[in-house]
Parts: structure tokens; C-alpha cells; sequence
């Protein structure tokens, strides 16, 4: 029997000791993913509180305003492909949202929706951005809605983009990284265990466009994460999700003019969400694009900034039931 215990624990020891051998990753060095992730165009506003956060501020300087949220452990740079193409009409203000990128942790260490809602809005106050269009993808989706509901007065547009907050299939397979965020236990070991290989198999089960999985963007996926106290972060946040009970029937009191894009490939939120934003936002226009996954900003740059483009530029949504329509990459 004891022959059996000492077997067990050594077993186990060398598991643990694989376990740490194949995936230990120390936190980065904050100064060095300044250097090399900041660019000319970034920012670090101080809006309060202890909070200072990574902005980019691009474009015409006198043009419309758009302000981009990125996505759940995702960064401003994302929308690089839409500040290019778009740059030269609009305003562009992309972020790095509490939690994430060069902006780093929440000093309160809140994130939930009002978090990231009042954060967003502290800073555009700090900038004295008062009227803009604002767009999200998945999480950055789900706190433009939040921020539509809570601040309709300071909207034109309201733009979603692969948004979370659809009821969620409970049988759906995530991304092996959203998974073990999710997962009591190993969310823990998360904090320092955080292989390459995890973000890059994340990345290529979340899009279909596979040609934007490139080894520069695994790295930055990897490396901002371990950015100090975004894995923390990221484990209070998932824990906060779990413990939602938001009202999301209020989204039927959306009033502000909303475009829908969305990959029709998407398996982390499901084409579904689409049609159930579009059922419930009176007149939003929903666009749907084939062969695509969950970053249609990145994966079919050329159409979907074209969209929004048509769509800003028109000023006002349809009226009535909300249009659907299939558009190509």
C-alpha cells in the first residue's frame, strides 16, 4: 500500500513538473510591450481612480468620430485593418480595454459591465469626445450595447460585430482557451501556465480565414496577455460572467441607428446572435458574411469596412424590421 502511495505521488510530481516544463510562462515585461506594441499614435490617458489606458487616436482629425472595442483577451490592434481603410474619413479611436492589452488591470479589480462601461466613458469624457459612433466586437460588442443602453445620448451609431450577449448554446464547443478560462481549477493554473501553443490553436479554432493566424499575431495574442495582471484579469472576468444576470431584454429599448456584421462561420458566437440582435433592434441593418469566423474586421478587412462606411455615411438606419443581407467577402 505504501509502495502503491509513493508510486501515485511520483506520478504526480513528474506530471506536475510536465505540466510547468511545457507551458510556465512568466508575466512579460510591462516596458518592453510598450516598446514594442505601443506606436506614434498611442496614448496612455490617466481617466481616474489609478486607471491609465492604451488609446490610439487616428484619422481626420475633424472627421466623425469612431470609437473600437476589441474583443475578450484581444488588444486595440485588431482594428488596425479598419484605421487603414478608414482613416482618411473618420476619427478613429481604438483602446485597450481594462483588463487587456497595455492598459493592464482594473485598480478595483471590477469587470463586469458597469466596469467597462464606466471606464469607457470616463475615458471620452477625459478626451472630450461627447457624440461618436461606436462599434465592438464579441466582448467589445457586448459593452456597446451596455454602453447604448446606458449612454444613448452621446451615440450616432452603434455598431456590433460578432457581439456576446445572445442567449449561448450550452452544448457549444469554445475555443480551447475560452474553455479553460471558464474552468474552475484551471483557470487558477492559467495564471501561470499560459503555453504559445494555447493562444495559437485559440486563434485558428476562432476564425476562417486562417491567413491571419500569422506567428507575429500569435505572439502578440500571447504576450499581451501575460502583460502584468491581465491573467488575473482575465479570470476575474470569466468569473464575473458566470455570475451575469443582466436584463438583455432591455436591448429591445435600443434606439440608436445599429449595423450588424458577422461571420457566418463564427462557432465561438454563432450566426444565431445575429438574427437574435436583428429581432429585437428595431431597424438595424444585419450583414452576414460567408467563409468568415469571429473577426470580420481582420478575416474580410475590404467588405466589412466598406459596410460600416455605407452604413455611417447614410446617417440614419432603415426603418422597420431589420434588413438581412448576405454580403461576400
Amino acid at each position: 500500500m505504501k509502495r502503491l502511495l509513493k508510486y501515485t505521488l511520483g506520478l504526480l510530481l513528474l506530471a506536475v513538473v510536465g505540466l510547468f516544463v511545457w507551458g510556465y510562462a512568466p508575466d512579460t515585461d510591462a516596458a518592453a510591450m510598450k516598446a514594442k506594441y505601443a506606436s506614434q499614435a498611442s496614448q496612455f490617458v490617466d481617466v481616474g481612480g489609478g486607471l491609465t489606458m492604451h488609446v490610439r487616436d487616428e484619422g481626420k482629425r475633424d472627421g466623425p468620430v469612431l470609437v473600437l472595442l476589441h474583443g475578450s483577451n484581444a488588444s486595440l490592434h485588431t482594428w488596425e485593418p479598419w484605421v487603414e481603410r478608414l482613416g482618411a474619413k473618420y476619427r478613429i479611436i481604438s483602446l485597450d480595454q481594462i483588463g487587456h492589452g497595455l492598459t493592464g488591470p482594473n485598480p478595483t479589480d471590477q469587470y463586469d459591465a458597469d466596469a467597462f462601461v464606466g471606464t469607457l466613458d470616463a475615458l471620452m469624457v477625459k478626451m472630450g469626445v461627447n457624440k461618436f459612433a461606436l462599434a465592438g466586437n464579441s466582448m467589445g460588442g457586448f459593452v456597446a450595447w451596455e454602453y447604448a443602453l446606458a449612454h444613448p445620448d452621446k451615440l450616432t451609431h452603434l455598431v456590433l460585430v460578432d457581439a456576446s450577449g445572445a442567449p449561448e448554446d450550452p452544448n457549444k464547443k469554445l475555443p480551447i482557451g475560452f474553455r479553460i478560462a471558464r474552468t474552475p481549477g484551471l483557470n487558477k493554473l492559467a495564471l501561470v501556465i499560459t503555453p504559445r501553443s494555447l493562444f495559437e490553436k485559440s486563434m485558428q479554432q476562432s476564425v476562417s480565414n486562417q491567413a491571419i493566424v500569422t506567428p507575429a499575431a500569435v505572439d502578440r495574442y500571447w504576450e499581451l496577455n501575460r502583460y502584468p495582471g491581465n491573467r488575473k484579469a482575465t479570470g476575474l472576468r470569466f468569473a464575473t460572467y458566470a455570475d451575469r444576470t443582466r436584463d438583455v431584454g432591455k436591448i429591445a429599448t435600443i434606439k440608436t441607428p445599429t449595423l450588424i456584421l458577422w461571420g457566418a462561420e463564427d462557432k465561438l458566437t454563432p450566426v444565431s446572435g445575429a438574427d437574435w440582435f436583428a429581432a429585437r433592434i428595431t431597424g438595424s441593418v444585419k450583414v452576414v458574411y460567408p467563409g468568415i469566423g469571429h473577426i470580420p474586421m481582420e478575416e474580410t478587412p475590404d467588405k466589412s469596412a466598406a459596410d460600416l462606411d455605407a452604413f455611417l455615411s447614410k446617417g440614419v438606419a432603415t426603418s422597420g424590421n431589420s434588413p438581412s443581407i448576405a454580403s461576400t467577402p
